[in-house]
């Protein structure tokens, strides 16, 4: 590809920060941007990065298709919501455009194992356009493409296990609500704990109906086994709150979550295959005390046993890292909702994200 890849933004927040900044330090060329927050509209998008102006600011939502058109992008980075049908309009519209599109979205990440229909609409329509959509971001690599690397080194698998934590003021209001951050623990019961107490027949109409709530580890193991090639027999989730013996403040909600209210959740997806390896996978996200810190740990059980730590990552930084460095292969594959376990590896780009198209 001769001419620098064509970018826009959807959402202006504190992710899109980093995706911007990367995407223009890696060649590409932001053409737009979109939001829906009044105070944001009209800015200058080197405003909202914290350098010079660009002379691209920020269009509301309402005029995103007339803007699409206008400025005629070769990708979206959409980086607003973490559930599909969420961000379900802002994907059907560049599919409809035939504008390729990346989303830090979780459930995009492997969104067939929790919404199949809306996922088959957008993908049907991707490919009558010619583009490709897909979710990518942290979990790509540090759930995803780790964990695999780990199993080719081992002989026998009968476990696979997965532990996650994360500071949901980093990610913005609508995930932190998500992770019933603030909520009294009888309010958690009731409106995040109680989606899962439910018949493995009523999940399956849920998902059906594009009505149920995947943490984000449903959806990963989905990838997991994809990739592995492994047959899921079944699957469920419980989530459970996080409190602390101290009040906390939550900038991102604007409050102090007084003790004994949930500061965020921890939710467990345990997955049976049909070929005897069991998925029991957690993340842990939550409004940080002081001395919390973001961890990653994975473990396969087998022989041997392996396990991998990582302490401290930089989630955000590289969510967005990951994002923009997935770019050449999302415009690379095929048509249609495409996930990211047959994109193949995740390279570092050394040069501007056009040479590897």
């Amino acid at each position: 590809m001769e001419n620098k890849i064509k970018v826009v933004q959807f959402g202006t927040g504190k992710m899109a920060v980093y995706t911007m900044r990367y995407a223009i330090e890696k060649g590409a060329e932001i053409v737009g941007a979109i939001d829906i927050n009044p105070d944001i509209i009209g800015k200058d998008i080197g405003e909202i990065m914290g350098g010079e102006h660009t002379g691209v600011k920020v269009t509301s939502l309402d005029n995103a298709e007339e803007m699409l058109k206008n400025v005629q992008p070769d990708v979206a980075i959409v980086t607003t919501m973490s559930l599909l049908s969420d961000v379900g309009d802002s994907l059907l519209l560049c599919a409809k455009l035939g504008i390729n599109a990346i989303t830090t979205c979780e459930e995009a990440f492997y969104p067939w194992n929790s919404n199949p229909e809306l996922t088959k609409e957008i993908d049907v329509l991707a490919k009558q356009n010619n583009c490709t959509i897909t979710g990518s971001g942290y979990q790509d690599i540090f759930w995803g493409q780790l964990v695999v690397a780990m199993t080719g080194a081992t002989h026998k698998i009968t476990k696979i296990k997965g532990s996650s934590s994360y500071n949901v003021e980093d990610y913005g209001i609508a995930l932190a609500k998500a992770h019933g951050a603030g909520l009294t623990l009888e309010e958690f019961e009731r409106d995040v704990a109680s989606n899962d107490n439910i018949s493995e027949e009523a999940r399956r109409e849920l998902i059906q109906k594009g009505e149920f709530l995947p943490s984000y580890m449903w959806n990963v193991n989905g990838w997991l086994c994809s990739k592995l090639g492994l047959t899921v027999k079944s699957q469920t989730q419980k989530c459970v709150p996080q409190v602390h013996d101290g009040e906390i403040e939550s900038s991102t909600l604007g409050m102090v979550i007084e003790t004994g209210r949930a500061t965020g959740m921890s939710a467990v997806v345990t997955t049976e295959t049909e070929e005897g390896i069991v998925l029991e996978t957690e993340c842990v996200g939550k409004v940080y005390a002081k001395e919390d810190v973001d961890r990653n740990e994975w473990t396969i059980e087998g022989e041997p046993n392996t396990t991998m730590v990582i302490s401290m990552p930089a989630t955000v930084e590289l969510t967005c890292a990951t994002i923009v460095n997935r770019i050449p292969d999302l415009i690379k594959a095929k048509p249609g909702f495409a996930t990211t376990e047959n994109m193949g590896e995740l390279l570092y780009r050394t040069n501007n994200l056009e040479k590897y198209i």
